[in-house]
């Protein structure tokens, strides 16, 4: 038996989905203003701070957010960014996302890699959080010459 409850958590865990999908496609494709419209005004936003990497700073607004990416994209070779998406899981409002992440810091010319776990959570279509658990070791380190 199906109930109304069970119903509306399959409505937002398809929405969820959904939001997730767009991300990583205006990702894929650097549009910053599909980014800025699927982050909320106003984002429940975690990165470790890392006073040497220039694109991990506190944001909040939908278009920090977005901005995010574009200063990742300065600092970093395009052409060594990967990442990979290895298990998603949804449950409601909440997406978890686990993989791995690698790239080459353009000033430095290091490169850096390793796991990643990011957490959402999309409400309305949008994303009101965005937490992002990374190898900031790594990452710091491609960055200092």
């Amino acid at each position: 038996m199906t109930t109304s409850q069970d119903t509306h958590r399959t409505d937002a865990a398809q929405a969820t989905r959904t939001a997730v999908d767009a991300f990583f496609a205006a990702r894929a494709t650097a549009d910053t203003e599909a980014l800025t419209a699927l982050f909320a005004d106003e984002v429940d936003w975690l990165l470790a701070e890392n006073p040497v990497v220039p694109w991990i700073r506190p944001r909040r607004t939908a278009a920090e957010c977005a901005a995010q990416f574009e200063e990742l994209a300065a600092h970093t070779v395009a052409e060594d960014a990967r990442a990979s998406v290895d298990t998603m899981l949804v449950d409601g409002t909440d997406a978890v996302l686990m993989g791995h992440l690698s790239g080459t810091v353009r000033a430095t010319g290091k490169s850096f890699e390793g796991p990643y776990a990011l957490r959402l959570t999309v409400e309305e279509g949008r994303i009101t959080r965005f937490h992002l658990y990374e190898n900031s070791v790594s990452v710091a380190a491609a960055c200092i010459p």
